[in-house]
């Protein structure tokens, strides 16, 4: 590789991982301004019982400063510099999610204008069909033996999560009934969250839960059902979403 070629994916690669320097670079800086600060303390008290004898008199908040103040600069100085890095890198990855929400959107929208065209083509029913054949395919590679299974007090069904791959008892007027709760709250706060409706089902919360939700400009929640067997040749409704929800 020339120089250039180095420098090139060294440039690339710091560009990419930035938000992680500038936080590890953030880190060092407070426990820095720490250290300079403890540091600084004990030349700082030395000088103003100096100034306090000198002057035989309690010092007020400003000669206090105008004493010490030179001393603190080198703390200051780096936790100027650490803020300056923890702002920087905020910036970084509220432009990486704009520009990921961004992308969503118009992956989402693509997805949709092919899913209409496919119900056009084939019809609706031989689209359904498709759309079982696919969800049993997700059933076969995460079997319900193979993972925990929420018990929610809300139905005897065998279900199955689609977004966050997890299994759970309810039931198909559980859901239905969630679903209608949630876009009553979402027409009057214009945004939920996903784990919002986990609650309302009776389910644990998902960590991806409290990042996305649907927002009613960008229409209401509403769930699809299909069927499948589980490996025990055990009906298994499957959830998924029409709209799925967005990173707020």
């Amino acid at each position: 590789m020339s120089v250039k070629q180095i420098l090139n994916r060294a440039g690339k690669t710091l560009s990419k991982n930035s938000p992680t320097i500038l936080t590890g670079i953030a880190i060092a800086g407070t426990f820095t301004t720490a250290v300079l600060a403890v540091k600084a303390t004990p030349r700082a008290l030395q000088l103003l019982e100096d100034e306090e004898a000198r002057l035989d008199d309690d010092l007020t908040v400003k000669d206090k400063i105008r004493v010490c103040w030179k001393l603190y600069l080198p703390a200051a100085g780096v936790g100027l510099a650490t803020a300056g890095c923890i702002v920087a890198a905020n910036t970084v990855n509220l432009r990486r999610n704009a520009a990921l929400a961004g992308l969503y959107s118009i992956t989402e929208t693509a997805f949709k204008e092919y899913q209409n065209k496919v119900v056009e083509t084939i019809g609706s029913n031989k689209e359904r069909k498709v759309r079982d054949e696919v969800n049993q395919d997700r059933l076969d590679r995460n079997p319900s033996g193979a993972n925990q299974i929420f018990i929610t007090g809300k139905g005897k069904v065998l279900c199955y999560d689609k977004l966050c791959d997890r299994y759970f008892e309810s039931d198909h007027e559980t859901i239905r009934k969630a679903v209608n709760d949630i876009n009553l709250e979402l027409r009057d706060s214009m945004f939920v969250e996903l784990n919002d409706l986990y609650y309302a089902i009776g389910l644990a919360p998902s960590g991806l839960g409290s990042k996305v939700g649907w927002e009613i400009d960008h229409g209401y929640c509403e769930a699809k059902f299909s069927t499948g067997l589980n490996e025990n040749n055990e009906p298994c409704l499957v959830m998924d979403f029409d709209v799925y929800p967005k990173f707020a």
